[in-house]
């Protein structure tokens, strides 16, 4: 076992308004989970080549654009469940939503078009997040309600010619992913066997000894996932209201603890990427925490 590692404090940058907020509105997402019916539950953060970061807001099927001053505005509303986002290099963003499959968004104009809405004919079971490769692959977690009771979760490769390959199946709750630098290993959290797996991918992007990484601790499970450019890991624990740092051989190294309560997922920002934005589902709150390194760039 190694030594508990410091602790820090992350600081609340932005807060969604009451008028934003939707307390005890019925949400179909909320009511199959735990969650009973927030004013909200901000997820994806993401960061465009400008700076200027985005959220989304799963229940309510809202993408927000957060300012430099922390006001929240609204891109978009649309009857779906987003979770994951990130851009392209062309400036649109893709969705990964737990209803719709993934789907592409116009953040000038707000308009959302189907980018893949089902695998071979068959509905997904409810996506969760995504990563792009350099090469323009994408990588896709297919989580639904899977877990120990249930590992049927997938883990998709859509390649930026258009074919679709599963790339692992048989996972207990598959979330957040990172690659490490160099893209030659994809990092996934594995909420409820509350662990992250190094998933070793080939020239071919197919995997290989897939294996635990880390083992975590505490209820909840790993959320959201960001690597910096030194390798270190940045693992949202909702469970234990905190974000987790591990180094490359997966030594914890930092304990980012969050002052509202259940941080969901992670992005790099800021001028020189050092600026971990953190969302935290608990009280509608984009939190950060200035880091030691930059992160690493996402646009493919």
């Amino acid at each position: 076992m190694y030594a508990a590692p410091p602790i820090a404090e992350a600081e609340v940058f932005a807060r969604l308004s009451p008028a934003l907020s939707h307390p005890g509105r019925p949400s179909a997402w909320s009511q199959a989970r735990q969650h009973r019916s927030p004013g909200s539950f901000l997820e994806g953060p993401v960061v465009d080549r400008d700076g200027t970061l985005y959220c989304t807001d799963i229940p309510y099927g809202r993408i927000f654009r957060i300012d430099a001053d922390g006001e929240f505005s609204l891109v978009c509303e649309y009857d779906g469940e987003p979770n994951g986002m990130k851009i392209r290099a062309d400036g649109r963003a893709v969705i990964a939503d737990h209803r719709k499959g993934l789907l592409e968004l116009d953040l000038r104009t707000g308009r959302i078009v189907p980018l893949l809405e089902r695998a071979w004919g068959e509905a997904f079971r409810g996506l969760n997040d995504l990563i792009f490769a350099a090469n323009g692959d994408l990588y896709f977690t297919d989580q639904g309600q899977s877990g120990l009771q249930d590992p049927s979760g997938r883990l998709f490769r859509l390649s930026a010619a258009g074919l679709l390959e599963c790339v692992l199946g048989g996972i207990p709750s598959p979330n957040g992913l990172a690659f490490a630098p160099g893209e030659s290993v994809l990092y996934l959290n594995v909420t409820r066997a509350n662990a992250v797996w190094r998933v070793p991918l080939d020239r071919h992007g197919h995997a290989s000894k897939v294996g635990v990484f880390i083992h975590m601790s505490g209820g909840g499970g790993p959320d959201g996932l960001a690597v910096d450019c030194e390798g270190n890991l940045a693992v949202a624990g909702p469970g234990t209201g905190s974000v987790w740092v591990f180094s490359p051989s997966g030594e914890p190294i930092l304990r980012i603890k969050s002052p509202a309560g259940r941080p969901t997922n992670l992005a790099f920002g800021g001028a020189d990427r050092r600026t971990l934005f953190i969302t935290d589902a608990a009280n509608g709150a984009i939190l950060t925490h200035r880091m030691p390194h930059a992160g690493l760039p996402l646009l493919p």
